[in-house]
């Protein structure tokens, strides 16, 4: 990892470290008698913060890592994981791939809700969480209790990044925002992922991925136009994943490395290195509306919904073919994207139609105003054929054509399995006695010449690495990590 990026270092000279008898924990438990046990943990917690503040300064500590791949871009780069559910975790999954060593707080007994989302494996957790939890490390501790809230400051004053996706403000309730932690850990990158950010009227309301999708515009251009107002007939077509999650959680990931280059900046002008991240699933989903806005303020142009073609590109859309022997009832659908103008022609040759060539439609503006001539020539063409035969057609004249296919086919399919994005990762059940198996998950993208970014493990058992992190990392001896959990401050 280059030396800008290296999480030693990390700037605390100067920062008073945390008294024992000044701590609030102290002064609370202190004053109960019937809480001695607590008061006790309370006060080790607090007197050691003086020595993660020191071993931050001395450098960054991966004694808890799988042995490092230095050969990857964030190898050494520790990421907190406070969020749960899609998006704050799938920015700390890809990561993770990439070589940060990524710990995911989750609450004891119950974990990342994700656990127990959709399909359920023969253990009873799902396979998304195995690997959207993949290269992670399992901490099991208790936020809402204040000495668990004690170990993850800890932990984040020992950590390069901090990913969360709660509604904004709650952190601050709990003591671990920016302004709690910068005092003990200045060059900590905050990573928030919310609805609507961390400001702005909206900032207050809870934000799932559906309804940031809807406010964004996206949902109303999805779907298929009612053929007098050209807005939508009927409800809006939903993708059937969580996008407005993915699409934040990319952005996450982005901007925390985006943060991390600008932190060596900072460092060499001898600036405060903290940097808060502030991620919105509706601006990221803004992020893709392409020409939308700019169109609308110069033209007037509310785009509305399009079925299966793009507005303003022709030919670009979905066309049915001849069902396929092995499925007779099943409709087979292929994909064409057309709209560069050589290819149209040679499109036109392919489908019988070089009548539908020439100056009249020789640009795209020239073939969007003959639409649906064209779209109904190709579809003609493509419903007397199965769809391998208009993929070979299309193929042999350098016309971009696709299968709409499901998820069996992809992962059968022969340039999935030549470039290895489908990966195998075992899962052994983290020391449980049951017996493992092998669980296909999607690989890592993009592929970095060199660097070696298989999965190291699938997402583990709940809690798994919550004894070694607390010893290795905080200093705790095994009978204060068993009084923590007997506490339930653990798990």
């Amino acid at each position: 990892m280059s030396r800008g990026l290296s999480p030693s270092g990390l700037g605390l000279s100067g920062v008073r470290p945390i008294r024992a008898d000044s701590s609030p924990l102290y002064k609370e438990r202190v004053a109960s008698p019937k809480t001695h046990l607590l008061t006790t943990m309370s006060y080790k917690l607090a007197r050691t913060f003086a020595s993660s503040r020191r071993q931050c300064t001395r450098g960054f500590s991966s004694t808890i890592s799988a042995t490092p791949n230095n050969n990857l871009p964030l190898s050494g780069v520790r990421v907190l994981e406070l969020g749960q559910l899609i998006a704050g975790p799938f920015a700390g999954q890809l990561l993770g791939q990439f070589g940060a060593e990524v710990i995911k707080i989750e609450a004891p007994k119950v974990g990342d809700p994700l656990r127990v989302w959709r399909e359920l494996d023969v253990d009873g957790t799902s396979p998304w969480f195995r690997s959207i939890a993949r290269n992670k490390r399992s901490v099991a501790i208790d936020l809402r209790k204040p000495e668990g809230r004690e170990l993850v400051k800890r932990l984040a004053i020992k950590s390069d990044v901090l990913i969360e996706n709660f509604k904004p403000g709650t952190l601050e309730k709990w003591g671990l925002g920016p302004k709690d932690l910068h005092k003990y850990n200045p060059s900590l990158i905050f990573t928030r992922v919310s609805g609507y950010g961390q400001t702005g009227p909206w900032a207050p309301r809870p934000g799932y991925a559906s309804v940031c999708e809807a406010e964004s515009g996206f949902r109303y251009i999805n779907g298929f136009p009612d053929a007098e107002t050209g807005g939508l007939s009927g409800p809006p077509v939903r993708p059937n994943i969580s996008l407005g999650d993915s699409v934040a959680g990319l952005h996450a990931a982005f901007g925390t490395v985006l943060a991390l280059l600008g932190r060596q900046g900072k460092r060499k002008r001898g600036e405060s290195e903290g940097m808060t991240v502030d991620v919105s699933i509706l601006e990221s989903m803004l992020n893709l509306m392409e020409g939308i806005v700019p169109e609308y303020d110069r033209k007037g142009k509310i785009r509305g919904p399009s079925g299966s073609s793009v507005t303003g590109i022709v030919p670009t859309n979905a066309y049915p073919c001849l069902p396929d022997v092995e499925a007779p009832t099943v409709p087979s659908y292929i994909v064409i994207g057309a709209n560069g103008d050589s290819i149209y022609n040679r499109l036109m040759e392919v489908v019988e139609r070089p009548d539908l060539t020439g100056p009249a439609y020789q640009q795209n503006h020239h073939r969007v105003e003959r639409q649906e001539v064209i779209e109904k020539a190709i579809s003609a063409w493509t419903s007397r054929h199965t769809a391998e035969e208009v993929i070979n057609a299309m193929t042999a004249a350098g016309v971009p054509v696709g299968r709409v296919v499901t998820v069996k086919d992809i992962v059968e399919g022969e340039q999935v399995q030549a470039r290895g994005a489908i990966k195998e990762v075992w899962v052994d059940g983290n020391g449980s006695g049951r017996a493992g198996w092998n669980l296909k998950m999607t690989g890592t993208f993009p592929v970095l010449e060199g660097c070696d970014t298989e999965p190291k493990w699938a997402g583990p058992e709940l809690g798994h690495h919550t004894d070694e992190v607390m010893e290795a990392e905080l200093g705790l001896s095994k009978t204060e990590v068993e009084k923590l959990r007997t506490s339930g401050i653990i798990g």
